[in-house]
């Protein structure tokens, strides 16, 4: 039998596998979509049945070639949503990193930003909570965006409208109220919120004033607009040059991506 006419018959079987797991795993668009489940539906002839049999004997004998052909279509589209990402960061960073809602700890002119997204009831959060601290500390030209995305429940909501007011009615103090909400043991909510506002002696009724007003709601949404665009789900989650990093990954990790940051001029991991 003409080995050629085999090793074609292979190929187009593969291609057929892939197209089928384009439609079940990715879903990339609709008319994607259609085609695959047409080429699934309909395939054209590949061989006569000689040739067919000896595909489906092959492919059976060596199924590793089926998985190794997954795992490079899978590795090929996870590169493609990190380029997307990148460019989608590229495309928002003025809001991402210089949006007049935000709070910035660290150095406000710094080299290197790296933006947050967290929750008050995240207890990932409050265990990085030291490390975005010791990397404040070791980076002088870090500039840290906090943003509030509070996902987890509606107490995270009334605790980030509290943080959002104290950040309008006394932004000096945002530092040491956000050092006691993730310091503190309990859920968050109003109530623990607004009793750190009493102990560190702010202004209770302006900062409730402040948490009902629409400038809260509108700050939230940029922020989640933000989420939705780069595909963020989780807290903690953070941005870094053109990269997103998601989960509590620690200081090593996240310094490692500050001197690379800062080696490429801060709007690169890689250069």
């Amino acid at each position: 039998m003409n080995s050629s006419r085999i090793m074609i018959a292979i190929i187009v079987a593969l291609a057929l596998v892939l197209g089928v797991s384009a439609f079940y795993v990715a879903g990339s668009s609709h008319a994607g979509m259609a085609e695959a489940a047409a080429a699934a539906q309909t395939p054209e002839p590949i061989a006569d049945d000689a040739t067919g049999d000896a595909v489906r004997n092959y492919l059976l004998e060596n199924p590793e070639i089926i998985e190794t052909a997954l795992m490079a279509l899978q590795a090929k589209r996870a590169q493609a949503a990190k380029a997307e990402q990148s460019q989608t960061i590229t495309q928002m960073q003025d809001m991402l990193f210089n949006s007049e809602n935000q709070v910035v700890l660290g150095n406000p002119d710094g080299k290197v930003t790296l933006v947050e997204f967290f929750d008050y009831n995240c207890g990932y959060c409050k265990r990085a909570y030291p490390d975005m601290m010791a990397l404040i500390e070791s980076n002088p030209d870090l500039k840290m965006v906090l943003k509030e995305f509070p996902i987890l429940s509606e107490g995270s909501m009334e605790a980030a409208r509290v943080a959002i007011a104290i950040n309008e009615v006394a932004p000096d103090r945002y530092a040491a109220f956000h050092r006691e909400m993730m310091t503190r043991g309990g859920q968050a909510d109003r109530a623990k919120a607004m009793q750190i506002v009493n102990d560190l002696d702010l202004d209770a009724a302006a900062v409730e004033r402040e948490a009902a007003a629409t400038s809260v709601d509108e700050n939230i949404s940029e922020v989640r607009a933000l989420a939705d665009a780069l595909d963020v789900s989780g807290t903690p989650s953070y941005v870094i040059a053109d990269q997103a990093v998601p989960g509590a990954v620690g200081f090593d990790q996240l310094q490692q991506m500050v001197i690379a940051a800062r080696k490429c001029g801060g709007n690169s991991l890689t250069c």
